[in-house]
């Protein structure tokens, strides 16, 4: 036999529903978690596994002090707000790759600090003593702070490898982050040009203006390509989609600003994925271009279904 529930009968229901939380009966309130994410995030390219690494990430105030320092307060809030992004506040994401090539674990950059770093990669299920070739592809801090731990290298069994250019042009400067972090290590690092092949599958690409000898490294194995673009362009928006912009930390304004030109070009043109050193993590992406245009395309699944 059917029982009609009226309204009454669900009112006098719905009020008792909390005298049986009261009681005892309902489920505990969970805790409050506080933000989270991964700490790596791997993926097949051909017989390569590649992996992003999120060595920090930190809320940074006033992004215009930083992106965009030429263009008025009013363009920078009308790109911004298009964008669905505040301009008093910026999220930085500093992301190194370790690329197993199958002989040799390749990482790239070593993040602010050697705990960073370390913690990263053992979260993916790596020690430091199991790199074999460390990559800098400049020697800003967030890049080179982790070669070292208390006064030793952090890769025990890594050799280095790093742009010529780049590191005669910090051996020529007073910069104690370099003569800390990058000297003494001098003698097992390798100097390298444009075109360098680091390792099997891995070349070297000139991209200066960021920095003197700043690099970029084109990985390919079994047809397929992706670059690990380091700081070619530093913000998704601020700087990927408007290359011509001003940023704090390029080196050589026209020169970055020109690099950054002609990286799109080619990564819009060969719809290449990429690994960006402070893209919005996990770091990986592609770039659409039109009309002298560019757009950041964040990857969803594509990188999941290669090898």
């Amino acid at each position: 036999m059917s029982r009609r529930i009226t309204r009454r009968t669900a009112l006098s229901m719905a009020a008792a529903l909390p005298l049986a939380g009261a009681g005892g009966l309902g489920r505990a309130e969970a805790p409050m978690m506080g933000p989270g994410m991964s700490r790596f995030r791997r993926f097949r390219l051909g017989g390569f596994e590649v992996t992003t690494l999120l060595a920090a990430t930190r809320t940074v105030p006033d992004p215009q002090s930083i992106f965009g320092m030429d263009v008025s307060g009013e363009r920078f809030a009308e790109v911004s707000r298009a964008a669905h992004i505040p301009t008093d506040r910026a999220q930085f994401f500093f992301t190194p790759t370790v690329v197993n090539t199958g002989s040799e674990l390749v990482l790239f950059d070593t993040g602010y600090g050697a705990e960073g770093i370390t913690g990263a990669l053992g979260a993916a299920g790596y020690s430091p003593d199991q790199v074999d070739v460390v990559v800098i592809t400049h020697m800003h801090p967030d890049h080179i702070g982790g070669l070292m731990a208390g006064g030793a290298p952090t890769f025990a069994n890594a050799r280095y490898v790093t742009g010529a250019k780049e590191f005669d042009a910090w051996a020529a400067m007073d910069n104690q982050g370099f003569e800390a972090k990058v000297r003494p290590l001098a003698e097992k690092t390798t100097m390298i040009e444009d075109g360098a092949r680091v390792a099997s599958g891995i070349t070297a690409m000139a991209a200066f203006g960021h920095t003197p000898g700043h690099m970029v490294f084109l990985l390919e194995s079994e047809g397929q390509q992706l670059l690990v673009a380091a700081d070619f362009a530093n913000h998704y928006v601020w700087s990927l989609a408007y290359p011509d912009w001003q940023v704090k930390f390029d080196m050589d304004d026209a020169q970055a600003a020109a690099t950054r030109k002609r990286l799109l070009d080619m990564l819009a043109s060969e719809r290449m994925p990429f690994v960006g050193y402070h893209m919005p993590w996990p770091g990986t992406g592609f770039v659409e271009a039109a009309g002298g245009r560019y757009r950041y395309v964040p990857t969803s699944y594509q990188l999941m279904l290669g090898g």
